[in-house]
């Protein structure tokens, strides 16, 4: 899914392995940016690398910036700004991937636990 790893921060342990990633990657011919791939192993959770590699992320961004997350996850997001958009303000390319989304959800019978958000920082 287009990944350049040029566009990746990556953070590592005391062996070099990685233990933390994020980018910001563009969609489309680059008129809409996206902070995405926000990973941290599992044993490294809660010692604050996604903060690090999002606040690090966020410093020259392009704006607006967008991300997709899990509906969960949206308090984590709003710490930086970043805010839930109605489907009627998503771009087109973010309003097809709900649909997808939610033609997914039905067909594997997931209901509504947890579903995908999209947000904007400005």
């Amino acid at each position: 899914m287009d990944l350049d790893w040029k566009r990746f921060i990556v953070a590592v342990d005391e062996q070099d392995q990685v233990i933390a990633i994020g980018q910001i990657k563009p969609h489309h011919k680059g008129d809409i940016w996206e902070l995405a791939s926000i990973a941290v192993v599992e044993e490294h959770r809660g010692e604050g690398l996604a903060r690090a590699i999002i606040e690090d992320l966020l410093k020259d961004s392009p704006r607006p910036l967008y991300l997709t997350c899990r509906s969960h996850l949206q308090p984590f997001y709003q710490k930086f700004g970043f805010q839930a958009l109605s489907y009627a303000e998503m771009p087109r390319f973010y309003q097809r991937l709900s649909k997808l989304v939610s033609v997914f959800k039905t067909v594997a019978r997931l209901g509504e636990a947890d579903g995908l958000s999209v947000m904007k920082l400005q």
